[in-house]
């Protein structure tokens, strides 16, 4: 079963997280969140569970302990164009079709790194 966290409640968890990291990492966390979430923009909830959010879909695997399983280029190269990883993926190219600005994926990555 998933924990059902409140938005606020999960944003101050990311921050008081990336605190450690530094001030900066967590604004861009705290922003890739909302990106991850938007509907209009990253849409990651659509294909995948995140803690926190909402709605969340089954097509792609679950996101957590990213950082332990992937380094920070890997999660970079696969939110850009997971295509050329694995051709026969679902998962949209967020960079090559410029749905997701590098400044975007940045955010989105730092992220997931807290997941």
């Amino acid at each position: 079963m998933i924990a059902n966290f409140s938005k606020p409640a999960l944003t101050l968890a990311l921050l008081a997280g990336a605190a450690v990291a530094g001030p900066a990492q967590a604004q861009s966390a705290a922003e890739g969140q909302k990106l991850a979430f938007d509907r209009g923009k990253g849409n990651c909830l659509t294909c995948h569970v995140i803690k926190g959010g909402d709605l969340p879909g089954t097509i792609g695997p679950e996101l957590t302990g990213l950082k332990a399983k992937y380094s920070r280029d890997d999660l970079i190269a696969i939110v850009t164009d997971e295509t050329k990883r694995n051709p026969l993926t679902v998962m949209p190219p967020f960079g090559r079709n410029r749905i997701l600005s590098e400044q975007e994926i940045s955010a989105v990555v730092d992220f997931l790194q807290t997941l």
